[in-house]
Order: C-alpha cells, then sequence, then structure tokens
C-alpha cells in the first residue's frame, strides 16, 4: 500500500501539505479553546494580570533603595528587564498545571477519541500561553513606565526584545507542556512551582553576578535567564550592560537566548507530542 492509500485508510489527510493544514487548523481551534477557558476562570485571569504590575512595584521599591546599579543608573532601569525574564520563566508552570489538569481530568481521553491531529493539543495548550504571556507583558512594560522605566534605543530594537521574550516563553511552554504530560495530576504540578524560583533568582535579574560566589557566579552568567535579562538590558537600552570580561551568554545575550529557545524548541517539541501519543496507547 502506498502512503496515501494508509493515511486515507487511517483517516488522515492523503498529502504532508494536508496534514500540515489539518494539524494548524485544530491547534488554532484548541488555542481559542483554552483562551475561552481561562475567560471562564477570571480569578487565574486577573491574578496572571495583576502579578506582573505587583512585581514590578514590590521589587523596584524593596530593593531600589538598597542595590547599587553597575556603572550607574536607576535601578528600576535595571529591574525591568530581569522582570520580564522572570515572569518568562515562571510561566512554564502555567502551562504544566494546565496540561496535567486535562490529563488527570479526561479531556486528553476524549481529545484522542475525535479526529483530531495528535500535534494539536499541545500546539494549543503553547499558543494560548504564549498569547496570555503577551498580555502580561503589556500590563508589567505599563507598570514599568508608571515608575519610570524606559525604552530608549527606539521601536525597532525594543520590538526585537520583545520578540525575544516571546521565543523564549513559547519554547518554555513546550517544556512545561512535556512536564506536564509526566506529572499527570494538578497537585504534583502545583508542587512543583516552587522549584523555578531559585532558577530565576540565580541569575542577574535583580543583582549583578559579580558579587556573587565564584562557583554560584559561573552558574549565572550561563544561567538562560541571566542571557535573556542580559539581552533585553542590551536592546531596551537600560543600565548594567555587560563588562568586556563577561561570560560568553552575557557578552553575546541575543545569540545566546536565541541558541537556548532553539535548544528548547528541538528537545521538547518532539518530546511532549511523543509522549502525547504515547499516553493515548
Amino acid at each position: 500500500m502506498t502512503a496515501p492509500a494508509l493515511a486515507a485508510t487511517a483517516g488522515l489527510p492523503p498529502t504532508r501539505a494536508a496534514r500540515l493544514r489539518w494539524t494548524l487548523a485544530d491547534g488554532l481551534t484548541l488555542i481559542g479553546r483554552e483562551l475561552s477557558r481561562i475567560r471562564q476562570e477570571p480569578g487565574e485571569l486577573i491574578a496572571a494580570l495583576v502579578f506582573p504590575a505587583v512585581m514590578v512595584v514590590l521589587f523596584g521599591y524593596v530593593f531600589g533603595s538598597a542595590i547599587s546599579v553597575p556603572g550607574g543608573g536607576n535601578y528600576r532601569e535595571y529591574l525591568m528587564p530581569g522582570l520580564f525574564a522572570m515572569v518568562t520563566f515562571t510561566g512554564t508552570m502555567a502551562v504544566t498545571m494546565r496540561v496535567a489538569a486535562d490529563a488527570s481530568r479526561g479531556v486528553m481521553d476524549r481529545f484522542r477519541s475525535m479526529p483530531t491531529a495528535r500535534s494539536a493539543v499541545p500546539f494549543g495548550h503553547t499558543g494560548a500561553e504564549v498569547l496570555n504571556g503577551l498580555l502580561g507583558m503589556v500590563i508589567m512594560a505599563a507598570a514599568g513606565l508608571i515608575v519610570g522605566w524606559r525604552a530608549h534605543n527606539g521601536v525597532w530594537p525594543t520590538v526585537e526584545a520583545f520578540a525575544l521574550l516571546a521565543l523564549m516563553r513559547y519554547a518554555l511552554s513546550w517544556a512545561g507542556c512535556y512536564l506536564g504530560l509526566l506529572v499527570k495530576n494538578e497537585q504534583t504540578a502545583d508542587q512543583l512551582v516552587p522549584l523555578v524560583f531559585p532558577v530565576t533568582m540565580l541569575s542577574n535579574s535583580f543583582v549583578p553576578t559579580g558579587g556573587m560566589p565564584r562557583a554560584l557566579q559561573a552558574v549565572a552568567d550561563w544561567n538562560p535567564v541571566s542571557a535573556l535579562t542580559a539581552a533585553c538590558r542590551d536592546l531596551f537600552g537600560n543600565p548594567g550592560a555587560p563588562t568586556g570580561d563577561a561570560a560568553w551568554p552575557l557578552a553575546h545575550p541575543v545569540a545566546a537566548t536565541t541558541g537556548w529557545a532553539v535548544l528548547l524548541l528541538a528537545v521538547f517539541v518532539p518530546l511532549s507530542v511523543r509522549t502525547y501519543r504515547r499516553r493515548g496507547r
């Protein structure tokens, strides 16, 4: 039997292009389903939108009086790229919890019983997470403008910085999707949430890494959170640019962040799709 004939027998579109269109159409439908579910749970939506603004005010004014910026400058301008990076990484757990909830409640099994593209379900979860993340970034940027943060390098570097944040959030959402498929229930996923904060704190998000012990400084300098933070500081024109002897990810933060995002996608997209398919066997 030829490949098109086998696909027709299995109920699949006969060509690769048709299967791609089928996957994208189903994925967009499931993105709409995720966004609709979030709108029906206003408490979760309000918390997701208020949290970034609270972080700006809390860290900006609590830490701002105690920490000096390397080379001088406004601490809140130094802080904002770090907060953007922190929220990008902590958003991973939101995907994990939603995927784990669908798996534990049998929603995944119902999707498998329908004529739906297998990769469309993870695509729906991750796509919805990026849209939610963009809304959160808008709220955080508005709060930052209120407390004195500015992007000084013009429109296109600013757009590039937000595009880099969106790319990293999308890549991390696939990692969260895979983790949600592994843990299988909301309770376990909820217990994993505190593990994200040490990753975001052990970085240059809130304080310079130069004052850390040498071993911790090496970890912080190669932390993808630090690369994303440094890239945003560079593109926004905010204080805290790395010195000439900085580690490679901090000296080339845009390239390092792009590399981390591509690596995460290359690893977790196939893992997520494969794990979703295997759970139905």
